[in-house]
């Protein structure tokens, strides 16, 4: 208190002086309309200002809820679709979809505490998960999700984001899983292109991490730089039509027989923080039917 008290008594002319200067700002303000005028136009713009730098931060650090609250609204929008799919498929009335949505729905918040099992779910499974390990910049990358056995995921099923392909589940543990991500050396995805059908697999050349390649392209296939690529449906692992990239490049295959297309991808993999994990109801006549030929 005393070393203040000093501190007032040794600069009170320079405190005298702000105090007065103060009031004679707030009296020229408040009665003189064009000096008030201007002060409130550049105080409003200061505080503007300062109110977008403020809002801006807040909404940097609100990405991860909305994040997560996308990707909860991903995976029920892909359920009904599925079940539109269904009630096609068996020609129901439209009167039975409400009770399969709440019914999915009902399944979808008993997976979050379901245990891993052998058996293929018998209709399709979704879980969403945050990513909490990633690597882009590899030959062999490999990201880390927080799901695992108890959440009902297994080696083999799909990863997608909100707007593309991640890959494959490759290994779980009982809450996480490894995922063997687009950019590996070792993933080989169907697709196709979406506005002429024709199909080729993804491979990763370990370059830039938002290229790929669609290798395998027929030479005789339509295609033109912009063409988006999507999921083809030939796998048991993703359904068809999940987005992938666009089409901006073009080279053959160094076997003359077919054309390399370079793939844009949608998924900024350096960026990657929310996915959810899918996987098909089982197709057991198609897999019986192939068994004998892949023996």
């Amino acid at each position: 208190m005393r070393n203040l008290f000093l501190f007032i008594v040794k600069y009170s002319h320079w405190l005298l002086f702000i105090v007065l200067q103060l009031i004679c700002i707030a009296l020229l303000v408040n009665f003189n309309s064009y000096q008030g005028s201007v002060w409130f136009t550049s105080a409003s713009g200061a505080v503007g200002a300062i109110n977008e730098v403020t809002a801006g931060v807040k909404r940097y650090f609100g990405l991860n809820e909305a994040n997560r609250i996308l990707t909860e609204r991903n995976i029920l929008l892909v359920e009904e679709v599925e079940y539109y799919k269904s009630l096609l498929k068996k020609e129901k009335g439209i009167e039975a979809l409400p009770d399969l949505v709440l019914k999915q729905n009902r399944d979808s918040l008993r997976r979050k505490n379901q245990k891993a099992s052998n058996q293929i779910p018998e209709s399709l499974f979704l879980c969403s998960a945050r990513v909490v390990n990633n690597s882009v910049h590899r030959k062999d990358n490999y990201l880390t999700i927080d799901r695992g056995e108890n959440d009902g995921v297994r080696t083999g099923m799909g990863v997608v984001s909100g707007v593309g392909v991640i890959g494959i589940v490759y290994r779980t543990s009982a809450s996480y899983s490894l995922v063997l991500p687009l950019l590996n050396s070792k993933s080989s995805i169907s697709c196709k292109l979406a506005r002429t059908d024709y199909f080729g697999f993804l491979q990763w050349e370990g370059k830039d991490p938002l290229e790929i390649a669609l290798t395998d392209v027929p030479r005789h296939a339509e295609f033109a730089l912009g063409d988006t690529v999507v999921t083809s449906g030939h796998s048991t692992v993703f359904m068809e039509g999940i987005p992938v990239g666009t089409v901006n490049s073009q080279r053959e295959d160094p076997d003359g027989l077919s054309f390399i297309l370079g793939v844009h991808l949608f998924t900024d993999f350096g960026k990657l923080n929310d996915v959810y994990i899918m996987a098909l109801p089982p197709d057991t006549e198609r897999k019986d039917l192939e068994k004998d030929i892949n023996n």
